[in-house]
């Protein structure tokens, strides 16, 4: 039976972040940070304001810098963060107007053509957070494990997030994706591939061999994060150590090439096609870390092919969905690989 040429594309993966925490050398200066995290989140809501009225972003990080932040690198990062928060509450039918932050939080991305980071600068363990023309002294503290990584990312440009909880500050630092491998690069000899199915409450792997011959299937549940009332984060949290569980027997069993669902374009419960590139994004890091292959695969109608394939191979619906996006995207990476004929 002919079937159509799926999409398919390479998750493109250009950064990890390492969380470490800071440790104010003056409580002056921890003081002064709380008062810029608190100007950055009223930068956001305002970017969100504004963007909503349609001023263009050149006009609208000028404003933000003029009456909140008095700098343009910390009012271009705010500008940004708010267009992705309007835009997913647009994908999910909320209302925009109705965004109101409660963490305390800046972000400072990097400039293009510049290394390091104008904002946030890391000299060794110690860390310059720039407040109003002035810079805010800190010392970084994490696993030694990371010490290496980090002290490499200061020779290139990084993004850094900083964030205030519970009277401690931690840093989110990203690393350019290359500067990891050079020192937790792993050699990933496997010759096998596997197809991903996440769902709400498990994620399903089938693993399959070159010929699409189905060589093993894993499933982790955990139901308990459908639970009326459970916690948003620890439900999150359960979900990425599934995916890290799951992604460790793969490596171990031979797996080299790892197939997700495109999360560019899902349906929701409700009928409603929306979009999750951070679903994306985290799905890939994972497979990245251990030097998989990683490729989004369009999902479209796998799910009815699972629940008709599944009484046939004996399977599960998810998990006869995850072998569905697992051959089709094996499938569609053999032709992309196939030479054309026209020159032979």
């Amino acid at each position: 039976m002919a079937r159509k040429i799926r999409k398919l594309r390479k998750a493109e993966v250009n950064y990890i972040t390492i969380k470490a925490t800071l440790e104010a050398e003056k409580k002056e200066d921890y003081l002064k940070l709380a008062l810029l995290t608190e100007k950055f989140k009223r930068a956001v809501e305002l970017s969100i304001r504004l963007q909503l009225k349609g001023v263009k972003k050149s006009e609208g990080v000028k404003e933000v810098s003029r009456l909140i932040l008095n700098n343009w690198w910390y009012s271009d990062s705010a500008w940004d963060y708010a267009k992705m928060l309007r835009k997913g509450a647009e994908r999910s039918g909320g209302n925009p107007k109705h965004i109101h932050l409660k963490s305390k939080f800046l972000i400072s991305k990097p400039k293009e053509n510049e290394n390091g980071n104008r904002n946030v600068r890391i000299n060794g363990l110690k860390v310059k957070i720039r407040s109003n023309g002035e810079w805010l002294n800190f010392k970084l503290k994490t696993a030694e494990k990371f010490l290496p990584i980090i002290f490499e990312a200061q020779k290139f440009k990084y993004g850094a997030q900083v964030i205030l909880k519970d009277g401690k500050v931690y840093i989110h630092i990203q690393v350019p994706f290359d500067v990891c491998l050079r020192y937790y690069g792993k050699v990933n000899g496997g010759h096998l591939y596997a197809g991903f199915d996440l769902n709400s409450d498990r994620i399903n792997m089938v693993v399959l061999d070159e010929n699409s011959i189905i060589r093993d299937v894993k499933v982790e549940h955990f139901p308990e994060v459908n639970s009326p009332g459970f916690s948003r984060k620890k439900a999150k949290d359960l979900r990425l150590k599934a995916l890290a569980c799951l992604l460790d027997y793969a490596y171990h069993h031979g797996v080299k090439v790892v197939f997700f669902e495109d999360l560019g374009i899902i349906k929701r419960r409700n009928g409603r096609v929306t979009t999750s590139r951070r679903g994306n994004r985290k799905a890939s890091n994972f497979a990245k870390k251990e030097l998989f292959e990683v490729y989004l695969v369009n999902l479209a109608g796998s799910s009815k092919l699972g629940r008709e394939l599944a009484g046939n191979l004996g399977l599960d619906v998810h998990s006869s969905s995850a072998f569905v996006i697992g051959w089709w995207g094996l499938s569609s990476l053999k032709l992309t690989n196939t030479p054309k004929n026209g020159n032979s």
